[in-house]
């Protein structure tokens, strides 16, 4: 029997510039206590889902809106299990609905697949006029430190900004040419997209600002790693920009860690320079 699960979470302007979350859940699907860590105007939460991964059948739904001039931040525990399917396909499905002026940084922990899976996973964006979102997804195809290779299976993806961006993927663990091919992911096994969306055309200086900040974030997070055991040099990063409302940052890695390490370092390095902010991460990440 399918284990079904989804949760509205609302951010909403409580006097004073302060954010606050409110929520509500059917099923194992919740977020934790919210907390502000950086004052009272950035609500963090930690959003938690019991069972701990999905088998065939199962649908997790997340919907997120924000208030106008509301700054969320989502995050999880652990990462994400799309367990081995007998038939039918495990679905999450993430919604993201920004107000005026409101801000989201949507940063999940890594979503792994394992063999044998049919797993569908979406993130769609709606933002008004001047609500802007940082988000990414990370792909773990199998276990290989476990000696269980993505063999069998498949993955769909889909990323969408309303009416400006689509990006779709969709991974057969048969598909060797893809999978293991010099034009597709050349045996890496970790694929990882950040992006910065905005409701409302960027001007091309702060487009070049976020590129030019996400290349020398890149840079110098592969120099800090060089010759450590997770190097990322077996990581393959770069940045573009795909239309004048996104941003995104790409990379593949044999493993989560090194191409994870880029991400947050992209991620450290836009927050001052798009928002004028501290570079703060979850602290749920050095727990």
């Amino acid at each position: 029997m399918p284990w079904n699960a989804s949760i509205r979470l609302a951010y909403a302007a409580s006097g004073e510039g302060r954010t606050i979350a409110r929520f509500a859940h059917e099923g194992p699907l919740r977020i934790l206590q919210s907390l502000h860590p950086e004052g009272a105007a950035i609500c963090h939460n930690v959003l938690v889902h019991p069972p701990g991964g999905l088998v065939g059948g199962d649908t997790l739904e997340v919907d997120v809106s924000g208030q106008e001039r509301t700054h969320g931040l989502i995050t999880t525990p652990g990462a994400a299990r799309f367990y081995r399917s007998e038939g039918e396909a495990a679905t999450q499905i993430a919604r993201i609905r920004l107000a005026q002026h409101a801000r989201l940084e949507w940063l999940p922990l890594e979503a792994i697949y394992y063999p044998g899976c049919d797993a569908v996973n979406r993130l769609e964006l709606d933002l008004a006029p001047g609500g802007e979102a940082f988000g990414w997804d990370i792909a773990a195809l199998g276990l290989p430190q476990a000696n269980q290779p993505f063999a069998r299976g498949r993955v769909r993806q889909h990323i969408e900004l309303r009416g400006d961006w689509l990006e779709r993927a969709s991974i057969d663990a048969r598909d060797a040419r893809l999978l293991d091919g010099p034009l597709g992911f050349a045996g890496h096994r970790c694929l990882a997209t950040l992006f910065f969306a905005t409701g409302s055309d960027m001007p091309r200086a702060r487009r070049e600002l976020a590129l030019d900040a996400a290349r020398e974030a890149i840079e110098r997070d592969a120099t800090h790693r060089d010759g450590a055991e997770t190097s990322t040099r077996a990581c393959i990063a770069g940045a573009t920009s795909p239309s004048p409302r996104v941003v995104v940052v790409r990379a593949l890695a044999p493993l989560v860690e090194p191409a994870f390490g880029v991400l947050k370092a992209v991620h450290r390095a836009w927050r001052p320079a798009l928002w004028g902010l501290p570079p703060v991460q979850p602290r749920s990440w050095t727990v």
